[in-house]
């Protein structure tokens, strides 16, 4: 049995947003929280984002993927996939089995960290970010910190949902990120 692959995305990126369900409330009042379970658990919707994201990363000359856990992780490796290129997990601390690359970010209320295997990362290597959705830029900024101190060239990231009005698009241009993404929910 052979299983095709169309290189064409088969929904525009309006019919994906679309996709993704919008609850209120959560994780607190006030808060309009996009859930994109509703997209990855529709099989064309899935196969389209990936279908879109692999191309801006083939013509930003990928030569990995990086993707933050843990949503990262799904769109990332399905986009290294597709290209036939490595995938370079961004963890959480604690996760590697080895010798770990930290850095330690502040959030809204408190501070976080990310950690990468350096081994995996060869220097001078073209990275592209891929994540689900870029709000504040927190984490996908100390992402590509992380992976520039391990060597790596990251000059742009790919997501699937922008928030605009917070402003993390703008702060990865900011640090010399091109930023591109499949769509935007104003006002979030």
């Amino acid at each position: 049995m052979t299983i095709s692959q169309s290189s064409e995305p088969t929904m525009s990126p309006a019919e994906l947003r679309a996709l993704v369900r919008t609850v209120p409330d959560f994780p607190s009042p006030g808060v309009q929280f996009r859930d994109i379970t509703t997209l990855i658990s529709h099989g064309q919707g899935l196969a389209a984002t990936v279908e879109h994201l692999a191309e801006a990363a083939r013509l930003a000359g990928a030569q990995a993927i990086a993707g933050m856990e843990a949503r990262g992780f799904i769109f990332g490796t399905a986009v290294a996939v597709r290209l036939g290129l490595g995938f370079l997990p961004v963890r959480k601390p604690g996760k590697l089995p080895v010798a770990t690359l930290g850095v330690d970010y502040a959030l809204e209320y408190g501070k976080d960290r990310l950690e990468i295997d350096p081994g995996a990362i060869l220097p001078g290597r073209r990275v592209v970010i891929v994540d689900d959705l870029i709000a504040t830029g927190g984490t996908a900024l100390a992402a590509v910190d992380l992976l520039r101190r391990a060597g790596a060239v990251v000059e742009q990231a790919l997501f699937v949902i922008d928030l605009p009005d917070l402003g993390g698009a703008a702060r990865l241009r900011d640090a010399g990120v091109e930023v591109t993404t499949l769509f935007h929910f104003d006002g979030d």
